[in-house]
Order: structure tokens, then sequence, then C-alpha cells
């Protein structure tokens, strides 16, 4: 079910291992075949985002949307969220919190911050697979912007 003319570029910030492995196998049984690239860190993710440190000078994929865990060591999603939403390169960037955190003022929080859906990681194996393919099928029909 690859949608061949989506160039959409996945970039799923998520430092729990396990958890980037089963969201991209997921995705992939979903049907998004399309570009994921994984960052396991807050500041990492942010130097690919702003073209900083190793990344300088690098640009962006376009069109891009942003899978964000919330928490990470160091530079948490809340962080990332709030920088990405107040720059004029990545505001338009479709982010989408995917978490464990399902506390209302927490996810309130993302929504004023500027995500664009909030998804909470069900706890239970096989509910988080089934909601990761479910977010694959979504990935291959949605139209993203592109930045200029």
């Amino acid at each position: 079910m690859k949608n061949e003319t989506c160039r959409l570029t996945i970039l799923l910030i998520e430092d729990e291992a396990s958890h980037a492995f089963l969201i991209r196998k997921n995705l992939r049984r979903g049907g998004f075949g399309n570009e994921i690239i994984v960052i396991d860190s807050g500041q990492e993710a942010m130097d690919f985002l702003f073209s900083e440190g190793n990344n300088a000078g690098k640009p962006l994929p376009n069109p891009m949307l942003v899978l964000l865990d919330l928490n990470m060591p160091g530079v948490n999603g809340y962080q990332i969220l709030q920088r990405m939403k107040s720059d004029p390169v990545t505001r338009d960037i479709p982010i989408i919190v995917l978490t464990t955190t399902d506390d209302q003022r927490e996810i309130n929080k993302c929504y004023e911050l500027g995500c664009n859906m909030y998804v909470t990681k069900p706890v239970e194996h096989q509910a988080f697979m089934e909601a990761v393919r479910e977010l694959g099928l979504l990935f291959c029909i949605m139209t993203p912007p592109e930045r200029l």
C-alpha cells in the first residue's frame, strides 16, 4: 500500500531504542515505506532541526513530519516543540507528540505550544503496535506543507 507519490520524511525523536524499533516496524506495516530518520536525544534533534553542531549547513528534508517523545534526558520534547513552533523555518512542520504521558495538563501544554496531534503510547504491546500501524496509514494519505 505504499504511496509512491508521497515524499514525506519522518523525523522520529525517541530516546527509548525499543520504542523506536517498534515505531519504525509498525509504520512499515502500516504501509509507510518512506524515509524514517531516528534521533535518540533531544540535543541531537535540535542540532538536526536547526542546522547546528554536526549538522551545520545541512538542509532539512522537505516535506517532513516529526514524531516527538516528550520524556527525554537533557533537552526534552517540550523544549524541542517550543523552539520549532517559534522558529519561522520549522514552525509549519507538523509535529505529532507520541509519548506515554496521558496527564491532561501535559496534553493541553503540548497543544498550547503548537503540536498538531497528541497520541498517548498504549502501555499494552499489541495496542501500541496497532496505534503506530494506523499512524502509518494516516501518513500515506496526508498532505503536509512544504517549506519555501
